[in-house]
């Protein structure tokens, strides 16, 4: 669906300046609008996640762990779907206001397509260089959009999420190196073209949402600050959009319909989209491939 006719649907949650900022810039701050029964009881789950983790010495599929982790000092990177991991994340992700959220942005019919729990520990959680997501998971269109939760306030010196305005109506770069490994950033040279001066962070208070475009250029920088940055992820599709690469971050939840009804038909693009690895044979995140920690396959999200 064109942003037009999506927005010629009544809002569910964002008002009409919200959307319209959305499709302009390819992301959008929204303040302070998840109830705080729904923060209290994430909060709770991910401290257990984080209690669990004392016990682990290296990354899996599932925990994915800062160099420097240890049990007296947890430092988790990552929670990879985390709605496979505890029913209170699907049912945020399924049955509460995000979804509707999702609807305001990619139409009325969506589809889930995966979630990730980001942690960005305090005193030098690490950063996320500039990147865009479609390359990881291409789709028939440039419909989908995720959705960040943020557990907590979140300040400029926590390493909050920056876009790049207009940069999802532009290019989409090549996230290989000139030695055609994957590392899931742009490279220096291209980063090297975008006006950063530019770039708006998105820092707020506890509840906030993130929302930016599956094209949109973005990032974030270390956290320097004594205060972790959970941002719990979800990411949504028009229900016309249908994947054509493995999932990297699969879960039985993966092209469930949240909101409408399932499409009819496929809605085409015909702006092409970078292939990326075969993901089937395993991953670790993003974190691991922009730091070139190797792994099982060198990529992620």
């Amino acid at each position: 669906m064109t942003p037009e006719a999506i927005l010629s649907y009544p809002p569910r949650v964002l008002t009409r300046d919200q959307r319209e900022a959305y499709f302009e810039n390819g992301y959008v701050l929204v303040e302070d609008v998840v109830p705080d029964v729904w923060i209290k009881r994430l909060r709770e789950v991910t401290a257990e996640f984080v209690e669990r983790s004392r016990s682990l010495t290296e990354s899996d599929a599932v925990w994915d762990l800062e160099l420097d982790h240890t049990p007296e000092n947890p430092r988790l990177r990552r929670l990879t779907s985390p709605v496979e991991q505890h029913p209170a994340y699907w049912e945020f992700a399924s049955e509460s206001l995000i979804a509707d959220v999702a609807a305001d942005v990619v139409g009325p019919d969506v589809k889930f397509h995966h979630s990730k729990l980001n942690f960005k520990w305090a005193q030098g959680g690490e950063e996320v260089k500039w990147h865009q997501d479609i390359q990881f998971w291409p789709h028939t269109n440039y419909s989908p959009a995720t959705i960040g939760t943020l557990l907590y306030d979140c300040g400029p010196d926590q390493g909050p999420l920056g876009g790049l305005p207009g940069s999802h109506n532009g290019p989409l770069f090549d996230l290989y190196d000139e030695d055609g490994t994957w590392n899931g950033a742009l490279s220096d040279a291209d980063a090297a073209t975008l006006d950063l001066d530019r770039v708006e962070y998105m820092s707020g208070p506890a509840g906030s949402l993130t929302i930016h475009n599956c094209r949109t250029v973005h990032g974030s920088p270390p956290n320097r600050s004594d205060t972790g940055r959970p941002l719990l992820l979800h990411a949504y599709s028009s229900a016309d959009a249908f994947t054509y690469t493995y999932n990297p971050i699969m879960s039985r939840y993966f092209g469930t319909i949240v909101r409408g009804k399932p499409a009819r038909h496929a809605h085409h693009d015909s702006r092409p989209c970078q292939i990326p690895p075969d993901w089937s044979g395993g991953y670790r995140s993003i974190f691991a491939s922009q730091q070139d920690e190797g792994g099982t396959a060198n990529g992620g999200m």
